[in-house]
């Protein structure tokens, strides 16, 4: 299997020849031929399926390095405690008691009086808090914005981030004359709490299989149900039971001349758009479609705007700054915010500590089936609109 080095130098030398083909088939009257077309996007497909091969070798990397880190410390000769002794949600006989429940539905005296410290008012229970840990990192893997944004916790109630609305000036004042008063204004941004939920439905017969691993599918399938749920609010959100997305809040930096398609000039204002001091930690994030179409841009130098990644762990960049792309980003349409450019950590997520689980052994017998409905309460908003720009279309 070729290494993941290999595959990017592989994609670098192939996005070289697309652009030669691209250049040479531009000759005549700056038009390409349908034929052309067709070669090109082939090339440029290949391009892609490379890029989301990187992506998935890159994951399963870092993957491998958590599973194969230690998880204890080895004991050396008399065991020690050193008082770090695990309770409440992290103790052992927590983990245990959860577990028997969800695969065994084994609710003893026992697992019941263990089980009461991660109750919750709607009838589930907290999930262990090794197991969140594990959650939360499957979640930042589906879900792009997690990974770029500014990630709070807190126990309950809102959380009010006091953010300045204006700055106060510094005048030139004549000898003996009066100081001019000149104060920041401050105001507050509201993090909430809105639930998103699922039921993931296994057949009993698979619960008694002693090689099903409850724990590992519960955890992808969440991940991949919630993380999807999530990306998509933090981007397009409308704040009403749910998060509100950043597209909702980022001031349009640029409208483009046309209502579809996207000039460089228009992506070099989108740039300098965004005030410098928020520049060195900037993105750049599309959809598919527009990276499609920004891949054919040049600047004045002759250059393509969008330079493929060449190390590990190095994303593509426009502009040199990194490119990101979610399936959730509006398409090049009419209206739509198709491109945004910023610092991405003014986006914050506030996650209420405890993701719950409940078993649900009726709901679906008649099917043979038991259901697990697992629930989250979290919020997201932009709390510096001036940190993000974006283009929107005519």
């Amino acid at each position: 299997m070729a290494s993941i080095t290999d595959l990017r130098q592989k994609r670098a030398a192939l996005w070289e020849k697309t652009k030669k083909f691209l250049d040479n088939a531009k000759r005549e009257n700056d038009m390409i031929s349908a034929e052309d077309v067709e070669t090109y996007e082939k090339m440029e497909s290949e391009i892609v399926a490379l890029g989301k091969e990187i992506d998935i070798l890159e994951r399963q990397a870092e993957m491998e390095k958590r599973l194969n880190s230690p998880v204890n410390t080895p004991v050396l000769e008399t065991p020690k405690t050193n008082g770090n002794t695990k309770t409440g949600r992290a103790s052992d006989e927590y983990k245990q008691a959860f577990w028997k429940l969800m695969k065994n539905n084994q609710l003893s005296y026992s697992v019941h009086d263990t089980l009461q410290i991660g109750t919750d008012s709607d009838g589930g229970y907290l999930v262990p808090d090794e197991y969140e840990a594990v959650l939360i990192d499957k979640l930042a893997d589906e879900n792009i914005m997690r990974g770029l944004t500014t990630i709070i916790t807190s126990a309950n109630g809102d959380k009010k981030i006091p953010v300045v609305a204006s700055h106060g000036e510094a005048v030139w004042t004549d000898e003996g004359s009066e100081y001019t008063e000149s104060d920041d204004e401050f105001g507050t941004v509201s993090l909430g709490a809105h639930k998103l939920s699922t039921i993931i439905k296994v057949s009993e017969e698979l619960l008694n299989d002693s090689a099903f691993n409850l724990e590992t599918y519960i955890s992808s399938e969440f991940a991949r149900r919630m993380g999807a749920a999530e990306e998509l609010a933090f981007i397009n959100g409308n704040g009403t039971g749910k998060p509100t997305g950043v597209l909702n809040t980022a001031e349009v930096g640029v409208t483009s001349a046309a209502s579809n398609a996207i000039t460089t000039d228009e992506i070099i204002d989108l740039y300098h758009s965004l005030r410098t001091p928020y520049r060195k930690n900037a993105v750049f994030m599309s959809s598919d479609s527009t990276i499609k179409a920004i891949r054919k841009l040049k600047d004045s130098n002759g250059q393509y705007l969008w330079q493929p990644g060449l190390q590990a762990g190095q994303p593509d960049t426009i502009l040199n700054r990194p490119i990101h792309t979610s399936a959730y980003m509006p398409e090049i349409e009419s209206g739509n915010k198709i491109l945004l450019f910023g610092d991405l950590s003014y986006y914050w997520v506030a996650d209420r500590q405890g993701r719950s689980f409940q078993r649900l052994n009726e709901l679906f017998a008649k099917n043979g089936q038991v259901g697990f409905r697992v629930f989250q309460r979290l919020d997201g908003k932009l709390i510096l609109p001036e940190s993000v720009k974006t283009v929107q279309m005519k």
